[in-house]
Parts: C-alpha cells; sequence; structure tokens
C-alpha cells in the first residue's frame, strides 16, 4: 500500500465578485456576487514511502492548494487523502506530529532568539527523546554546521544560515514526511550544493518521504527521481525526470573544437552557428538527426580536436511546458481543455 494516496481530489473556492465605482461597491455590499473557481480538478496519485517527488506547475497551477491539502491546512471539497493510513485534516494532530515543512520565504524559528531556543522549544512541543535530540543536533552539525551559530539570534543569520537551521528544525522530530517549499531560493550556488547533499543524505538514512515544490528546476533535477506536474488544476505529466528529457526534449546541441578554421559547413537538419573561428555549436532535433551520424561526418572530414554534447536542460524543458510549446499525448491535451472550459463556465 502507497505512502501517501490521493483520489480523485477535488477543492474549489468561492470568490467574491465586486463591481466598481461608489455605486457598484453600494450594489456589491447589498447583493453579494461570487465566482466558483476549481483549482484542484479531480486529480490522482500515489507516493510510496522513502520516495523524492518534485510537484510543479506555473503559478496559479494548484499545486500550493494541493499541498495544504496534504498537510490538513484545507479540506478537500471532495475526493479523498491517506497519508500513512491517516486523513489529514480530520487526524490534523497525528498527522502534524510526523510532519515536517520548510518554507523558503518564511521561517519557524523565533525571530529574536537564538537558534537553539527554538530548537528546545521543538523538541519539547514533538516530545523528542534526549538520545534522539543529541544524536540529530550532532548529525545537523556535522553535515550544515549549526553549532558555529547555534547561539546567534534568527534575525542575525545570513540567508544560507537560516536554511540551514530551518531545515534542521523540521527534521528535528524525524518527521516520516517533509515538504519543501523553495527550500534553496535566493542562495548561492555552494550554500544550493550543500543543502541538496544533506536532503540526499537524509532520504538515504532515514528513508524519509519528500515532496518539493519549486521553480528551481536544479532541486528537482538534483534530488528527485521523479516529477509531477500539474496545471489548471489536473496532472499533466507523472514520471522520471529522465523520461520527460528523453520524451519532449527535442533539441541537442554538439560543441565541436576544430584543429583549424573548418570554413562553410551545410548539414541538412542542423543549425550552426559560430562561436568562434575554429569553434561551432550544432544544434538539432535529435528524432531527425542521428548525433553519432553526425560526429561520424565531422570527425571524417575535418580536423576535429574536442567535443561536447549537450542533452536538453530540464528547465527549458518545463519553461517550453509551460508556455504550451509541447504537445502532449492526445488524452491528457484532451482532459486539459475540458478543465479550462468548465472553469471558464463555472466562472460564468
Amino acid at each position: 500500500m502507497a505512502f501517501i494516496s490521493v483520489e480523485n481530489l477535488v477543492k474549489d473556492y468561492r470568490i467574491n465578485s465586486r463591481k466598481k465605482g461608489l455605486l457598484g461597491a453600494i450594489s456589491s455590499f447589498l447583493i453579494r456576487e461570487s465566482i466558483l473557481k476549481r483549482a484542484v480538478n479531480d486529480i490522482s496519485f500515489t507516493i510510496e514511502k522513502g520516495e523524492m517527488v518534485g510537484f510543479i506547475g506555473p503559478n496559479g497551477a494548484g499545486k500550493s492548494t494541493t499541498v495544504k491539502m496534504l498537510t490538513g491546512i484545507l479540506v478537500p471539497t471532495s475526493g479523498s487523502i491517506s497519508i500513512g493510513g491517516l486523513s489529514p485534516y480530520r487526524d490534523r494532530k497525528k498527522n502534524a506530529s510526523r510532519m515536517g515543512v520548510v518554507f523558503g520565504q518564511r521561517t519557524q524559528l523565533w525571530w529574536d532568539l537564538p537558534v537553539s531556543d527554538t530548537f528546545d522549544l521543538l523538541r519539547y512541543i514533538y516530545k523528542v527523546p534526549e538520545k534522539t535530540f543529541k544524536h540529530n543536533m550532532e548529525m545537523f552539525n556535522d553535515m550544515l554546521g549549526i553549532g558555529d551559530f547555534i547561539n546567534q539570534a534568527t534575525r542575525q543569520l545570513s540567508l544560507g544560515q537560516r536554511m540551514r537551521a530551518d531545515i534542521a528544525a523540521a527534521l528535528l522530530h524525524d518527521p516520516e514526511i517533509i515538504f519543501f517549499d523553495e527550500p534553496t531560493i535566493g542562495l548561492d550556488v555552494v550554500a544550493k550544493e550543500k543543502i541538496r547533499e544533506f536532503i540526499r543524505f537524509i532520504n538515504r538514512e532515514k528513508g524519509v518521504t519528500m515532496l518539493f515544490t519549486t521553480h528551481d528546476m536544479a532541486d528537482i533535477e538534483k534530488t528527485c527521481n521523479r516529477m509531477v506536474i500539474i496545471d489548471n488544476g489536473v496532472i499533466i505529466y507523472d514520471g522520471t525526470t529522465n523520461e520527460i528529457k528523453d520524451r519532449y526534449g527535442r533539441e541537442r546541441s554538439l560543441i565541436v573544437d576544430f584543429g583549424e578554421n573548418p570554413g562553410d559547413i551545410c548539414l541538412e537538419g542542423v543549425t550552426i552557428c559560430g562561436e568562434g573561428e575554429k569553434k561551432k555549436k550544432f544544434t538539432f532535433n535529435k528524432s531527425e538527426v542521428q548525433v553519432s551520424s553526425l560526429i561520424s561526418r565531422l570527425t571524417q572530414e575535418y580536423s576535429v580536436l574536442d567535443l561536447t554534447i549537450r542533452e536538453p536542460e530540464i528547465e527549458s524543458i518545463i519553461r517550453e511546458i509551460y508556455e504550451g510549446g509541447i504537445d502532449f499525448d492526445k488524452s491528457l491535451s484532451g482532459i486539459c481543455q475540458e478543465v479550462v472550459s468548465e472553469q471558464r463556465s463555472l466562472q460564468n
């Protein structure tokens, strides 16, 4: 049985509609009008214990609403959610006791108190045994360097230090599942990699189930094996990060360093641009041009010193999906069209 099971989940919001101007304000006060908006439309998915899943989508797609229902903050309009046999909103306290949450733009640390005081408070709230508390604090110090700033007030920490402390606070009570919302936002490259490394370590050593919502595709690509994309309240993709590259990453690039200026090169189906007198970039569609054939032809006809194949970046693929540049399977695109039509009819 899956650790997280979501079946036919629906969430509707009723939004008050107000007219412009003074007369409109008076009219809206006397006669209230509202619009029914469906944020999540009949989605179903499962997550196994210990999985690391990226749950992504454009702004307004329904991902935050879904996560709020998973954490028990919101009650679904219809459908069911089970996390380890518990209903998040019916068994809210029990569910919260085995859950951790990290918000990149918000903190659960007390702003004016030392970080150590927050940890002591969380230890009391979650009733963490002393042995477990000491073990986890040692691990946080070894992996995240918490000891360097644990006695500083939260307001005095840098963004990278605060994020490390927030992640440690979320994991202090050994939760079974943790939700990450933009866990590396605003951090430099070194700090991001350190946090990703720690997240992978915790998943590997403790088998914590993790769900990421982020706009940084590098977070997903470097931590998650699976990715769920939601748009217009429906799931439009559920699969591995490698699979989405294979299915929707059309364009590949070959960077070639020549021993001498190759002059003009003309290859069918290949776009060529110069990156220097002896360096060329060849861009092509993987379904139309085989990279092995292209390399073979270039090495036979020219003096090649070095070459590099660039695979499509997951971020560019996701961006193209958001912008509608990728056509999904007919069944999925049909569902999306039905949802858009339904939402428009509800709003009218």
